[in-house]
């Protein structure tokens, strides 16, 4: 398997962990110890996400500065209403 799809297969399992701890801890029938440890686990799984992103956003950003474009204006998503 190519590094880009290890990355980014890392990157879903991370989102999918992360979104099952918080549903875990929003039904709120773990103990307080449980609790805790799923908190550490979803602060640690969080921080790698946003490493991963970051490390994403430089590299586009240094493809963008390759080719001699524009620079990238920061995401701004679509509120709803």
């Amino acid at each position: 398997m190519s590094k880009k799809k290890t990355d980014l297969s890392q990157f879903e399992q991370s989102l999918t962990e992360l979104e099952q701890i918080v549903q875990q801890l929003e039904h709120g029938e773990l103990s307080l110890d449980q609790s805790l440890q799923q908190f550490e686990r979803g602060i640690t799984l969080a921080r790698q996400s946003q490493q991963m992103l970051q490390s994403a956003e430089q590299k586009v950003q240094l493809l963008m500065q390759h080719q001699q474009q524009e620079s990238l204006l920061p995401f701004a998503p679509e509120q709803e209403d």
